[in-house]
């Protein structure tokens, strides 16, 4: 199955008095880079929570974002924290003192500080549990988030996987009428040559036939595209059980994508014949096009 690399999860939960919701977001990226926004008594758990997403994640941008919200139930517990109001103030005063810093602490702007209003049995971060039930509070809720992303992100993986296929079906059909009309380009060269060379004839030379059999044998030689076309096909197979796999696929089609874009050039800079040409060019057209949908590809 492939998955995309664009997705978006959320989940929450109650926890010593407090909602914790849980928004985790993803986007293309070349590795897995995450990025964790949560309070900050919580960051203790950084390394835990970023390795339950590397687990499930194994490549994009995945922002994790975690808030914690005082409950209705508890918030008519809260209790007013003075000695934190009288730090506040105390701190606001010597900035002024010292640095001339103009300004007034509001009512609005002290309530809103971390530690002013706290639950009756203690602090917020006392509230929350002991360690352990803190940090399985954490891996419980990241990883119902995680599982709505990923849910998202199969979702779109199965869209981005069907055009794929689409497009590497037209892919194989280019290459098939390109197999069709190589034996043509030599039979067509030759009868072309040989007109051009009975019309020049004017019975000043000799028409050797040797010679003329050397000329066809060496543009056949070298307008030859049956190897291209062998690891074309080769290469689409590839790509097809890529795409079946479970494994994350999306720096392997790149590559592949790279060599099919190779012999495609290959077969251009070879082929004396318009239409061939013309088939090439489609060719790398609708490689462009899947090149681009592979990038959103885990």
């Amino acid at each position: 199955m492939s998955f995309s690399m664009t997705g978006y999860g959320q989940s929450s939960l109650q926890f010593g008095g407090y909602k914790i919701t849980f928004e985790v977001k993803s986007v293309n990226n070349r590795y897995c880079e995450v990025v964790l926004r949560m309070p900050r008594d919580w960051t203790v758990y950084e390394d835990m929570l970023r390795r339950i997403v590397q687990s499930h994640i194994k490549r994009g941008r995945v922002d994790v974002i975690i808030n914690r919200e005082v409950t209705e139930e508890a918030a008519s517990l809260q209790v007013l924290n003075r000695n934190a109001v009288k730090s506040y103030l105390k701190s606001a005063e010597v900035l002024k003192d010292e640095f001339g810093l103009p300004g007034e602490l509001t009512l609005r702007d002290i309530l809103s500080m971390p530690g002013v209003m706290e639950l009756k049995d203690g602090p917020a971060d006392e509230t929350s549990g002991s360690s352990d039930e803190c940090s399985e509070m954490l891996a419980r809720g990241l990883t119902q988030s995680l599982q709505s992303l990923l849910q998202m992100r199969a979702r779109e993986g199965s869209y981005l996987a069907a055009d794929l296929f689409s497009r590497l079906g037209h892919l194989e059909e280019l290459q098939a009428r390109m197999a069709a009309l190589a034996p043509a380009v030599v039979s067509e060269y030759r009868d072309k040559l040989r007109l051009r060379l009975s019309e020049l004839n004017d019975g000043t030379f000799p028409f050797e036939e040797h010679k003329f059999g050397m000329e066809i044998a060496i543009f056949a030689d070298r307008c030859n595209i049956d190897e291209e076309l062998t690891r074309l096909y080769s290469h689409f197979e590839q790509c097809r059980t890529l795409l079946n796999g479970s494994e994350p696929a999306g720096r392997k089609l790149d590559f592949l994508i790279q060599e099919m874009n190779r012999e495609t050039n290959t077969i251009g800079s070879k082929c004396n014949h318009l239409t061939l040409v013309n088939l090439t060019l489609e060719m790398k057209a609708e490689l462009e096009k899947i090149r681009e949908q592979a990038a959103n590809i885990e």
